[in-house]
């Protein structure tokens, strides 16, 4: 039994190793480290951009413009949310590169970072409230980090971009796909007028199931750049142009949804909620699409799992203390009890205020 435990632990560094070799032996391979720093530094800048595009969209609807979450667009003149915009596109833009040169299993899961980072922001900018628990949930999602990239899966070796299109062409991803679709268009018009704006589940999981699609045609996007670059011209096929095209139709449906939810709930909320499901449906496609568990250890794989599940626990820490009394004892009471709240959250609060506003205007006209 000591020998499989054995297995499971990783053998210490060498000695006298550089800065950069230390990297690169903690995440495998040279391609994986570039995708590390790559991912890392694209969630600060969206952590960022979170806040930025959350005060853009608050100076809007404070001039009188209509809010995002009431299906207006003001806020598109507002210059703050769209330097929250080039924000975010420079932190995708590093995260696209990421996926170049590492698995999605790997550059996924270190998003928790944008949790942590937006947290901090958010605590600081725009005046929301961080729990001391909060902290501990930083660790854990630090901790998380590491662990996943000493344990990063190596890229499986592409040649062309027709391969990355003969993996889509997989029976089992399409039906992940038409899966996608189908509980997509459910939620928009189903779930979404009923219950966008008490649940925030409902509109984070429109933006993460379209967003682990997205995640898949970008990362043939990237193989096709590195191939290029190379070499092996694959930008311009139409494998090529078409995931384009199809990353394009997701990002668009990815923002308007993003921007719902952002100008309903609180941001930590939102960027916490949507990591788990974000990563979950990324993760879940991955390993169908590109199969990325096919030639991994079993030690490998567990040690991904515990690393994605300290992430999830740091995130959950992170935003299930947000709402509690100061205190350790009283964070722990809250992330172990099952129980609603009495007080009603932010969000659930300024609904009912805009509901009870609404019922007295049609009471004056009916009286009038």
């Amino acid at each position: 039994e000591a020998a499989p435990l054995a297995a499971m632990i990783p053998p210490p560094p060498p000695a006298h190793l550089s800065m950069r070799a230390e990297i690169e032996w903690l995440a495998g391979s040279a391609d994986n480290a570039r995708g590390v720093a790559l991912a890392l530094s694209s969630s600060l800048f969206i952590g960022a951009s979170f806040i930025i595009k959350k005060k853009g969209l608050l100076m809007s609807v404070e001039k009188g413009g209509s809010s995002a979450s009431a299906g207006g667009f003001s806020y598109l003149r507002q210059p703050v949310w769209w330097l929250g915009m080039l924000t975010m596109i420079g932190g995708e833009s590093a995260n696209f590169i990421a996926y170049a040169y590492a698995p999605a299993i790997l550059v996924t899961p270190l998003g928790a970072a944008t949790i942590a980072a937006s947290a901090v922001f958010a605590r600081f900018f725009l005046g929301e409230d961080m729990h001391i628990c909060g902290i501990a949930g930083i660790l854990l999602c630090t901790v998380g980090t590491v662990v996943l990239v000493r344990f990063a899966p190596e890229e499986a070796p592409v040649t062309s971009v027709e391969e990355v299109w003969s993996m889509a062409m997989q029976p089992v991803f399409r039906a992940y796909v038409c899966f996608v679709l189908s509980f997509t268009l459910a939620l928009v018009y189903g779930a979404a007028p009923k219950y966008g704006k008490t649940h925030v589940v409902v509109y984070v999981a429109i933006c993460s199931m379209i967003g682990s699609l997205s995640v898949m045609a970008l990362r043939g996007i990237g193989i096709a750049a590195k191939l290029t670059m190379r070499g092996s011209d694959q930008l311009r096929k139409r494998e090529t142009l078409f995931f384009i095209l199809w990353v394009g139709c997701c990002i668009a449906t990815q923002m308007n949804y993003l921007n719902k939810a952002l100008d309903t709930f609180n941001t930590t909320m939102v960027s916490s909620v949507y990591y788990v499901f974000f990563t979950v449906c990324t993760v879940t496609a991955s390993m169908i699409m590109y199969k990325d568990w096919e030639n991994q250890t079993p030690g490998s794989i567990f040690w991904q799992v515990v690393a994605l599940l300290v992430n999830v626990a740091g995130v959950h820490i992170l935003s299930g203390t947000r709402d509690s009394a100061p205190g350790c004892r009283a964070g722990l009471r809250a992330l172990l009890s099952r129980r609603k709240s009495e007080e009603k959250p932010e969000y659930t609060h300024l609904c009912a205020c805009d509901d009870d506003a609404e019922q007295q205007q049609q009471q004056q006209q009916q009286q009038q």
